[in-house]
């Protein structure tokens, strides 16, 4: 059996790029289609064979895959996969749009129907700088995407969903059933040492790219408001921002290597991830390095921290609603073991087992109907 997998594009190893190389672990020989790629800073991904289209070029002269999104639906759709017979895409946006042979499978792992086509218009217009003199273009070409997004959704033959969230979207939005498998949490984090509360540090951890609506202003306002520790990890187009906002209390670490995160993660209070994500590995690998979690109570994290045992969940995102549930974790009784329990139903290996089985029932079904 020949598998392929699809990938939107792949300009860092972030979430999505996780679950990507867990995908390359199940089938460590299929190759990986792709828009666009930054070979170099892929990170496990950098050994794979990744093989991109005719945007390629381009993405090295702008060096942003944002400005090539009007184009990606057509790359996507010129990529020839004749010959396989499962493909597995990993879509955020435009990977589940590719024109698999009539005799394949297509499993889509979707982490969400396009965002910013769908319902983060204002965001997209406002995180990317869209001059005003070009926004009714913009908007244009987001319809267009939404026509072309909703027409994909026919290539399928599976759906699965990173969260309920995201499940809920995929009916609302395709009229398609999907089942739920988080993305997985590496096992790295599962087998750093367990630190006791009181023998932890002082400060609160966050991670991720640093752009506008992951609200990592909203943790540096509140820090610089109650003057606790703050360690902020990740790189994007807000670090000037950011940098400017904080005060001396917070620290922005930049990059920081993989093998330091375990240890990250281990030593803070709690980990704070105040943005509405539709899935978020990160609340799972503070989990599983025992630590426990404040969080925006939407989207993913319903599915994955529970409140009052695992961490806090707050209802608005503001410096006030994240106060109080600071407070609130700072009287529960939370055991590291028991967090780390919770969050080991969300690891690799049954993340590759869910995957498998999926697959394998789908063949089945469509190589009875040949």
């Amino acid at each position: 059996m020949k598998v392929a997998l699809v990938a939107d594009w792949l300009p860092t190893f972030a979430g999505a790029e996780h679950v990507i190389a867990e995908l390359c672990s199940i089938w460590p020989d299929a190759p990986v289609f792709t828009t666009v790629a930054n070979h170099g800073r892929l990170g496990p991904l950098d050994a794979r064979d990744i093989r991109t289209g005719s945007l390629q070029k381009w993405y090295r002269l702008f060096g942003n895959h944002k400005v090539l999104l009007p184009w990606m639906p057509r790359a996507m759709e010129r990529i020839d996969l004749h010959g396989f017979d499962l493909i597995v895409s990993s879509s955020h946006a435009v990977g589940k749009g590719i024109i698999p042979p009539s005799d394949a499978v297509h499993m889509c792992y979707c982490h969400t129907p396009m965002r910013y086509a769908w319902e983060m218009e204002k965001e997209y217009l406002r995180d990317f700088g869209i001059p005003n003199m070009l926004r009714r273009r913009v908007r244009s070409e987001l319809t267009h995407l939404r026509r072309w997004d909703l027409s994909t959704a026919k290539r399928v033959d599976v759906f699965l969903a990173n969260s309920s969230a995201t499940q809920e979207r995929i009916e609302r939005i395709y009229a398609r059933q999907a089942t739920v498998v988080p993305p997985p949490v590496e096992d790295r984090f599962f087998e750093a040492p367990l630190i006791a509360r009181q023998k932890r540090d002082e400060y609160f951890f966050a991670i991720g790219r640093l752009v506008p609506y992951k609200r990592f202003d909203l943790l540096i306002q509140a820090a610089n408001a109650a003057k606790f520790p703050l360690k902020i990890a990740g790189t994007g187009q807000d670090f000037p921002r950011l940098r400017k906002m904080a005060g001396p209390t917070v620290e922005l670490l930049g990059h920081m290597p993989a093998e330091a995160l375990p240890d990250l993660y281990a030593r803070a209070k709690g980990l704070l991830f105040p943005q509405h994500e539709d899935a978020g590995v990160v609340p799972l690998e503070a989990q599983a390095s025992g630590t426990p979690v404040i969080a925006y109570g939407k989207g993913g994290s319903m599915d994955t921290v529970k409140d009052g045992e695992t961490g806090v969940l707050f209802a608005a995102q503001t410096t006030e609603s994240l106060a109080q549930a600071m407070e609130r974790l700072a009287q529960m009784d939370w055991d590291a073991e028991q967090i780390r329990n919770h969050a080991r139903q969300f690891g690799a290996e049954d993340f590759r087992t869910k995957i498998l089985a999926t697959a394998q029932e789908a063949l089945t079904k469509k190589f009875a109907l040949r």
